[in-house]
């Protein structure tokens, strides 16, 4: 390989790297993604998005083609419920806790959380993680992202200027370098990044398979007095969850003895039999998180951030977060725009969301153990979720809509994601953000207020566009990452904390000629 000057090379080409990656180059930098795989891994892993991540995608236009993966899945989870599987799917908004599962008609959408979240917040997209690394890959490439794959990260070399990325290649130098090569990180084991957690104490396997004999493996998730077994929702799918400690070696193949031997102790189904495998994977219940996603140059994002079990399907999601989150700020440093010090705020905003899914994984765990205790423990969560309040509280975590920063600012609205709101030129909030610049949408028509925020040329979009839905509502400054910055009511509009915002986040406004109109790309209807 050439040695090539990149702003910032991005180690794997998952869904968190190729997104990162197409963030960056939203952002303006030059970007480079090394991948040791020659091809999409189609091991079966990740199976849904939820809302944060369907929010996030839709804000770079992405639903259509995540509706189109998803309506393909429900086709298949209809062939293996049966001719009348549509009344059976899953419930809309619904998830399950350690396998207890929640319906639809037990959930109260009024909460406040639920309020305008958009057309991305009403599918619970089931995007198998491989189809949604194709997605990002097209995307990737439409942006001009370089993507070298069969190229494997081998160290690096790291000081105040720069990185110097070995791989099986040649040497890349960059300005920064992210690791977002899972959970067994080689970036984040070379920083030597602090990565505390707690050991695990259950092996566990997915798979795709091909079955005789399994006509007593009940559907859905279940629990034995051996573990936890899950078939289906689709033709072919198994899950079993031991706790008899990590296994030996979790690098070693899975082989198909391995797989049948779990599946048969677990379900108590000695007849079933398993042909063939299409997909399989190993997992743990290995909980760790990096005290810091920086040191100097080096950033982490997605599973080399945090590990966890798999249970509630939150890693992907979590690392889909971090990457929305890190990469306008990294491009906006990288382009000079913004000082070093932006990049603080990447771990003070996701460490703390990291540190929820951990234990919220955790907690799943301790109710699914199979001794008395726990099953004792199991009974009362699955009274509890099988209320109003419960199921609720439970798809609420879920979905993840309750999620926010710690943001400067009084208004209930900052911190927040934006509300997706209908404007009167008939389009959505989030139809504005698809090319990854912040936004200032002034609802009152303010001249002074788009005074305030002039000098900020093609780092900010201003929009003035009123929502009749929301009358009281004056203006929103929104991140490129879609979270609110600053707000202001109509009727109780004060616009001074707006200019210490957008120095905040977009870093200084260039000076101010007399008389000059604001260079901010501004539209008005």
């Amino acid at each position: 390989m050439t040695t090539i000057d990149y702003d910032v090379v991005v180690a794997g080409a998952g869904p968190v790297g190729l997104f990162l990656a197409c963030e960056l180059r939203l952002g303006g930098a030059r970007v480079l993604v090394v991948e040791r795989l020659p091809e999409v891994d189609e091991t079966i892993k990740a199976g849904a998005i939820n809302v944060p991540s369907a929010v996030a995608l839709y804000r770079r236009g992405l639903l259509p083609e995540l509706t189109a993966v998803w309506e393909a899945a429900r086709e298949r989870i209809r062939a293996f419920r049966g001719e009348d599987g549509e009344a059976k799917l899953p419930p809309k908004f619904a998830g399950h806790f350690a396998g207890i599962m929640m319906t639809k008609d037990l959930f109260d959408g009024s909460d406040p959380a639920w309020a305008e979240v958009g057309p991305a917040g009403d599918t619970g997209l089931g995007v198998p993680q491989a189809a949604l690394e194709r997605i990002l890959a097209r995307r990737a490439e439409r942006l001009g992202v370089q993507v070298r794959r069969g190229v494997e990260l081998t160290g690096f070399d790291a000081d105040a200027d720069g990185v110097a990325v070995h791989t099986s290649e040649g040497t890349i130098h960059a300005g920064w370098l992210v690791g977002c090569d899972g959970g067994r990180s080689t970036v984040r084991k070379a920083a030597g990044f602090d990565f505390p957690g707690t050991a695990p104490e259950i092996t566990g396997y997915q798979a795709i398979v091909e079955l005789t004999g399994d006509e007593r493996l009940r559907e859905g998730w279940n629990t034995t007095d051996t573990g936890t077994y899950v078939h289906g929702p689709f033709p072919g799918r198994i899950l079993t969850v031991e706790f008899d400690g990590p296994p030996a070696d979790r690098t070693a193949p899975v082989t198909k003895e391995e797989l049948q031997t779990s599946l048969r102790r677990v379900s108590g189904v000695p007849e079933v039999t398993i042909t063939q495998v299409h997909s399989v994977t190993r997992f743990t219940d290995n909980a760790r998180q990096a005290t810091d996603y920086r040191k100097g140059r080096v950033l982490l994002a997605g599973d080399a951030a945090h590990v966890h079990s798999p249970f509630g399907g939150q890693g992907l999601n979590l690392g889909l977060g971090d990457a929305m989150n890190l990469g306008w700020k990294l491009a906006a440093v990288v382009r000079g725009r913004a000082p070093e010090s932006l990049l603080d705020t990447y771990t003070a905003e996701r460490h703390p969301l990291g540190a929820w899914v951990l234990d919220w994984t955790r907690a799943q765990i301790a109710v699914m153990r199979p001794d008395r205790h726990a099953r004792a423990l199991r009974r009362v969560m699955s009274d509890l979720a099988l209320t109003t309040t419960g199921t609720t509280y439970l798809v609420t975590k879920i979905s993840g809509v309750w999620q926010r920063y710690d943001l400067p600012g009084d208004h209930p609205l900052t911190g927040a994601s934006a509300p997706d709101l209908v404007l009167s030129d008939g389009t959505r909030l989030g139809d504005h953000l698809h090319t990854g610049r912040a936004l200032l949408l002034d609802l009152a028509d303010d001249p002074a207020l788009r005074e305030r925020a002039g000098g900020y040329g093609d780092r900010l979009q201003i929009r003035t566009l009123a929502c009749p839905d929301r009358p009281g509502l004056g203006a929103l400054f929104i991140r490129p990452d879609g979270f609110v910055a600053w707000a202001a009511d109509a009727e109780t509009e004060d616009a001074k904390g707006l200019p210490q915002a957008l120095e905040d986040w977009l870093g200084a406004p260039a000076p101010k000629k007399a008389g000059a109109v604001p260079s901010s790309a501004s539209v008005t209807v």
